[in-house]
């Protein structure tokens, strides 16, 4: 896979050019900021963009409006954003832009080079892989809602595991259950969000996020900044 990386430390970006590489990805650039980003991406057609979301020079929102702005510009690019906190508010306008494959993961997750070559994969592929930290407290601030209080704890589970991208299959191994009773839990917990049914697990997962960040009575603008697809069968 072509991929494009802008990470601002250089130990981190020497770090992902090397497991990538050796992973058998091509890296056709690695830039430390996003200044030259959309000449890059025009220039060099990668399959997939990884950017950190603080980059110079204030270090603050570079990165997530450099993913945002990529995101508009190239509605097919997956784009894979890591970060050092959930940024909560970013993390939604992301999910409310969906358009292509997306994967927003804390970096502590890189660590750990087995799963994020797995999620890499993943998001190249046109899977949505989202970090536990991010689908938990996202699901957190949507616990207010009626519909989310219709779902038992066992559905939420399966809604967050879902929301990271696990398979029927590995969502029945993390709960000890059968491949059955995840089924019967999906169908449910989507009738409850009152979800239709499809083929498209990626967009079923982040429509019922879209769907809950709706009917809060807040804009994620509105919301302070934390601090700290499926690639199964939907039913």
């Amino acid at each position: 896979m072509r991929i494009l990386i802008c990470e601002d430390s250089a130990l981190l970006r020497a770090g992902l050019v090397r497991v990538l590489e050796d992973a058998g990805h091509e890296i056709v650039a690695a830039l430390p900021d996003a200044h030259e980003l959309a000449a890059q991406v025009a220039g060099t057609s990668p399959e997939l963009c990884i950017l950190d979301v603080r980059l110079p020079p204030t270090f603050t929102d570079e990165g997530i409006r450099a993913a945002l702005g990529l995101r508009a510009d190239n509605p097919t690019l997956p784009v894979l954003v890591l970060s050092q906190y959930v940024e909560e508010r970013y993390a939604s306008d992301l999910i409310a832009g969906q358009r292509a494959a997306l994967g927003y993961l804390l970096k502590d997750r890189v660590a750990d080079v087995a799963d994020f070559l797995d999620a890499v994969q993943r998001i190249g592929e046109g899977a949505t892989v989202l970090d536990p930290e991010v689908v938990a407290q996202l699901l957190t601030r949507r616990a207010r809602d009626d519909r989310m209080a219709r779902l038992t704890e066992r559905e939420r589970s399966v809604l967050a595991l879902i929301a990271e991208g696990k398979s029927n299959q590995a969502i029945a191994a993390a709960l000890h259950v059968s491949e059955a009773a995840v089924e019967k839990h999906i169908t449910s917990l989507f009738q409850k969000l009152d979800l239709e049914q499809d083929e498209h697990g990626n967009r079923r997962v982040l429509a019922a996020l879209v769907h809950l960040e709706q009917t809060t009575g807040q804009t994620p603008a509105q919301t302070p900044t934390s601090t700290p697809s499926p690639n199964g069968a939907d039913r």
